[in-house]
């Protein structure tokens, strides 16, 4: 499956969805680039739902920590929400739960964000 994402911008924070396998870097460039003109326009507060991600490497990883850095550089924060098993482990295995704040649910992404 391939990788896509959607983003549901409101205010001054966005529900960013990936969905399929992202397992090369190139399949991220149009992600980072609505990043960049979400930090633009004061939005840098992400929920990011990763209920459809089936699965990502090392690639996969790298993209969510430059999500993560873009939104601190502005100000703001990224949430993970909704992973499955999978990436649930792969984020403990890296250890990346020390880097990233990480929700259960969108509504507890969003209480987290203080939206």
């Amino acid at each position: 499956m391939v990788f896509d994402f959607t983003v549901s911008k409101k205010g001054n924070y966005a529900v960013i969805s990936l969905s399929g396998n992202l397992i090369e870097k190139g399949q991220a460039i149009s992600l980072l680039d609505k990043a960049e003109e979400l930090s633009a326009e004061n939005c840098s507060r992400w929920a990011i739902d990763l209920e459809k991600l089936i699965y990502m490497n090392s690639s996969g990883l790298n993209t969510l920590i430059q999500l993560l850095t873009k939104a601190r550089v502005n100000g703001g924060e990224a949430v993970l929400f909704n992973m499955n098993k999978k990436i649930n482990e792969l984020i403990l295995i890296t250890k990346l739960h020390t880097l990233f704040k990480i929700a259960e649910s969108q509504s507890e992404a969003l209480n987290i964000l203080g939206v």
